[in-house]
């Protein structure tokens, strides 16, 4: 009795009690329930994801295997491809050259890559080739699986550089990592340095995203994965060698799930971008003459979930990989979601049921 008189007068006096489970645990389970499910029903071979709060990440796991042969666990560590997840990275080096006054948002792409063909009265511009409004064609279907090398970006315009245009620069959305292909020669006649070069300068060393890295053939790279795909039965298998040194831009580098979500909570903090330009890589551009809405602004898809609140986002398929980026700008959370197996079907229904129990 005397024990238990004690207890509670130090407990009154401010002694200090055991603390409870932190909620971030909580959600940490709950979200991990989700991947596991997922991972289970689609028979994923390797996933990874990460959850950024507020001011870092608060939660990342890998499940499954990364090299399925040699039995080598997927990691937080492991890279994967991210597809047009590549995309957001080129926009995002636009728009650091554009706070630096070195690119024009709305000059005709030539004053940038003067070899490209004029194709029309209406310029092409860099605002359109990121808002998918420049009516540059996407691949034709023998156009996406590459095995040769490109030896430079100018090199890469050649399927599409004499192509006609699906409609006038403006008039309509199509989306085109043609497109995303051409703004990345625009970048270097800008930036004065090849692109792979201003993506390290302009968003990898000042982010930290040291998993960040284009995925090339002739390299060593320390966990990358192996990649692979379904057969006609439904077996895993190992995805088809292509080379994506043709569309680093488009769809040609390897990243983390934690470096994916740092990389989504900079475009709501200070210090990397401006505000105004961080606002405007994430307001939707609309058709020439001030006409319908796309839904997309530099690089970025622009919607609400089903409870109204502001997200942007964008997938990643890949020979071999999944990706998906699903950001609340308000809400400050991001979540990543990877894997290596082509095909694989997850986007902001999925990601947005792992941010759940990290949300507000």
């Amino acid at each position: 009795m005397r024990r238990v008189l004690t207890l509670v007068v130090l407990f009154v006096l401010g002694f200090p009690c055991p603390a409870a489970e932190p909620a971030p645990s909580m959600a940490s389970a709950a979200a991990h329930a989700q991947v596991q499910r997922l991972q289970q029903e689609q028979s994923l071979p390797g996933v990874a994801v990460a959850v950024f709060k507020d001011d870092g990440v608060v939660w990342s796991e890998a499940l499954g295997q990364a090299d399925l042969e040699n039995h080598v666990p997927a990691k937080t560590t492991t890279k994967f491809r991210i597809g047009s997840l590549s995309k957001l990275i080129t926009a995002a080096t636009l728009a650091r050259l554009y706070e630096r006054g070195l690119v024009d948002l709305d000059a005709p792409i030539q004053r940038y890559v003067p070899s490209f063909p004029a194709k029309g009265e209406i310029p092409i511009t860099p605002r359109l080739l990121a808002g998918h409004l420049a009516g540059i064609r996407h691949y034709d279907r023998d156009e996406y699986v590459v095995r040769d090398r490109s030896d430079s970006v100018l090199a890469s315009l050649a399927p599409f550089r004499d192509s006609p245009l699906l409609h006038p620069p403006g008039s309509k959305y199509a989306y085109s990592s043609y497109g995303y292909v051409l703004l990345s020669a625009a970048l270097e006649g800008a930036g004065g340095l090849d692109f792979l070069g201003l993506v390290e300068r302009e968003v990898v060393k000042p982010l930290g995203l040291q998993g960040t890295v284009p995925d090339d053939n002739r390299k060593v790279i320390e966990s990358r994965t192996r990649f692979y795909s379904r057969s006609d039965s439904g077996a895993i298998q190992n995805a088809v060698y292509v080379d994506v040194s043709a569309r680093w831009a488009a769809g040609g580098f390897l990243s983390t799930a934690d470096d994916l979500v740092r990389f989504g909570a900079a475009h709501w903090q200070d210090g990397w971008l401006r505000a105004e330009t961080r606002t405007l890589m994430l307001t939707s551009q609309r058709t020439r003459g001030g006409g319908k809405e796309t839904g997309v602004g530099l690089g970025w898809r622009i919607g609400q979930d089903d409870a109204g609140r502001r997200i942007v986002h964008h997938g990643g398929d890949a020979i071999g990989g999944r990706a998906f980026l699903l950001v609340y700008p308000d809400a400050h959370v991001a979540v990543a979601l990877l894997t290596n197996l082509s095909l694989a079907q997850f986007a902001e229904k999925e990601a947005g049921a792992i941010a759940a129990p990290f949300l507000p």
